[in-house]
């Protein structure tokens, strides 16, 4: 990887990580348009860490707070603060985590073509465009998550493992479907996404341990911080505007990409 490459992609990861429209496709997509060689699992994990270090760092008090409560939730054997949240997102990771080390070897094999992705592009951004419009019309969002919310939004949130799909978008769908406001669908999907990219960063890790590659230090250290800081001020911009602009930009965005990839 040479430098430009190395800041394009920490970039394109860094910015749609956490915006609903899939990280996993541009990665795909990106090096295909331009034909770069393949990135490299150890560049995949470095900025993978990256924007897991970003979400950790913006969530840092209410991580600490939900630890706490869990704990004494734990000991107590009943709800303590914000403790059914902190089980929220320990359960809701559950589904993906299962299908993803079942459907592993299938996916990397047969749904990473760009006309799946352009399918599942297409598709999910209508489902959030369809989400977006119901909460328009929910006069009374609900700001508390019930165990079948989390169950719900847990399994759709498997769905992210097609490329294409945007693990945040489809979270932010559930939520949304079943009459959650935008903030609390929004904070649940970016929690969850803590033990997601966690869970994926370890998969990749061992699947480099077990393939070593020679690495570049220098720019995986590039590609780490640009990813860190461009996640970072993904969301904080998005969660700050999601009021004023909504969905409908990247629905918008959605739609017209997947049709250019059909045309191309």
């Amino acid at each position: 990887m040479d430098f430009i490459q190395t800041i394009v992609l920490a970039l394109v990861q860094g910015l749609s990580e956490f915006l609903p429209i899939s990280s996993s496709a541009h990665l795909i997509l990106v090096p295909k348009i331009t034909n770069w060689p393949d990135q490299g699992l150890a560049f995949d994990v470095v900025v993978h860490m990256g924007t897991l270090s970003a979400i950790v760092f913006y969530y840092r008090a209410i991580i600490k707070m939900l630890m706490i409560d869990f704990f004494y939730s734990v000991i107590k054997v009943q709800t303590v603060g914000q403790s059914k949240m902190a089980w929220g997102v320990l359960l809701g990771t559950i589904p993906v985590g299962l299908a993803g080390l079942l459907f592993k070897n299938f996916i990397e094999i047969n749904l990473r073509s760009t006309e799946i992705i352009a399918y599942s592009t297409l598709a999910f951004g209508l489902l959030l465009g369809l989400a977006s419009w119901i909460d328009g019309r929910n006069t009374a969002p609900r700001s508390e998550l019930s165990w079948t919310d989390v169950s719900f939004i847990g399994v759709m949130q498997a769905l992210a493992l097609i490329p294409g799909t945007s693990r945040s978008g489809i979270t932010i769908t559930a939520g949304l479907l079943i009459g959650l406001s935008k903030n609390i669908s929004t904070q649940f999907a970016f929690l969850l996404s803590i033990p997601v990219i966690t869970l994926s960063a370890l998969l990749m890790m061992l699947d480099l341990y077990q393939q070593p590659q020679v690495v570049d230090w220098p720019m995986l250290i590039v590609g780490f911080s640009i990813a860190a800081i461009s996640s970072y001020l993904t969301v904080v911009f998005f969660i700050k505007l999601l009021d004023t602009i909504g969905l409908m930009p990247f629905v918008m965005y959605r739609i017209i990409l997947g049709v250019l990839l059909l045309a191309l």
